[in-house]
């Protein structure tokens, strides 16, 4: 299950679900995430906190959401966003036509400084239990429209 993490900057909350799902997902799962503006950086505080749960942060990097839009790009089986701004933006057509969810949560990079490890530890909370819950699963052999619905169901949890 090939899945793509869209958030507008792609420097937090998606790099956060894409290193959650890439270590959790036991091959079952290959995640990749993307922006649709990307800061170009990923904040240094997901930085601090992938490094501090032992996951390789070296090549990890922000990036156009254009980059899995074309045909040398995987196809993607599922997107998922997981900001507001890129839920509702117009995104590329994927080819394959992907399963879609949103998976909001408040961006971590916009509390105040001293606030931000607090701030990325509950995103990355929020984010690791529903990756957690995709990950629970029998995702390979449910149907197109029982998989949307328990996405829909884990993106309000």
């Amino acid at each position: 299950m090939n899945i793509l993490v869209l958030c507008t900057g792609n420097s937090a909350r998606s790099i956060l679900l894409e290193a959650i799902l890439n270590r959790d997902g036991a091959g079952r799962a290959r995640a990749f995430s993307a922006g649709s503006r990307p800061a170009g950086r990923v904040h240094p505080q997901s930085l601090r906190l992938l490094d501090s749960k032992g996951i390789d942060i070296s090549g990890l990097r922000s990036k156009s959401w254009d980059e899995f839009a074309g045909p040398e790009a995987p196809a993607m089986d599922m997107v998922v966003t997981v900001c507001g701004s890129a839920a509702g933006e117009t995104c590329p057509m994927w080819p394959g036509a992907p399963l879609r969810a949103h998976w909001g949560v408040e961006d971590p990079a916009a509390a105040a400084e001293p606030d931000q490890p607090a701030a990325f530890a509950e995103a990355w909370d929020i984010l690791s239990a529903r990756a957690h819950l995709l990950l629970a699963l029998p995702f390979e052999s449910m149907d197109r429209a029982a998989l949307s619905a328990e996405l829909a169901r884990i993106g309000t949890l």
